[in-house]
């Protein structure tokens, strides 16, 4: 399934990362995966939580700059292999993948990795055609 992935654009500044997390703390919302990317002036903190227009909601009114982004999270068996399996798969198939990352949470014995590919409609169309699912929501 798809999920709401939430971008956050952030100054490149010693405690930004930090107000950002104490704004979900105070709504009590759940962090389920994160990354940053960064240049020298700004970053682009990526999240996935429990609740994404709550968390929306409370990040504008603390005057934070998102954006929404529709990701697939795929659970992936964490055995050697798994992953270029996985890759394989998109690559076969024709789906472009901007970029992954891995999930806070672990589904047994699979790791759940957030894919941002190009399509994810397509994305999902593959996924499925080959007996896989994705996370609906964490």
């Amino acid at each position: 399934m798809k999920i709401k992935q939430i971008s956050i654009f952030l100054e490149n500044t010693a405690g930004r990362l930090a107000k950002v997390t104490k704004v979900l703390k105070e709504n009590s919302v759940n962090l389920r995966a994160i990354m940053i990317a960064d240049t020298a002036d700004f970053g682009i903190l990526r999240v996935i939580v429990d609740e994404p227009e709550k968390a929306l909601e409370a990040l504008k009114t603390a005057n934070f700059t998102t954006r929404t982004t529709e990701v697939l999270a795929v659970p992936v068996k964490d055995t050697v292999g798994s992953m270029h399996d996985m890759l394989e798969l998109f690559e076969k198939n024709a789906i472009n993948i901007e970029y992954i990352y891995a999930s806070l949470e672990r589904a047994g014995d699979t790791a759940i990795i957030i894919f941002k590919v190009e399509n994810p409609a397509a994305g999902l169309k593959v996924l499925e055609k080959n007996g896989l699912t994705g996370i609906a929501k964490f």
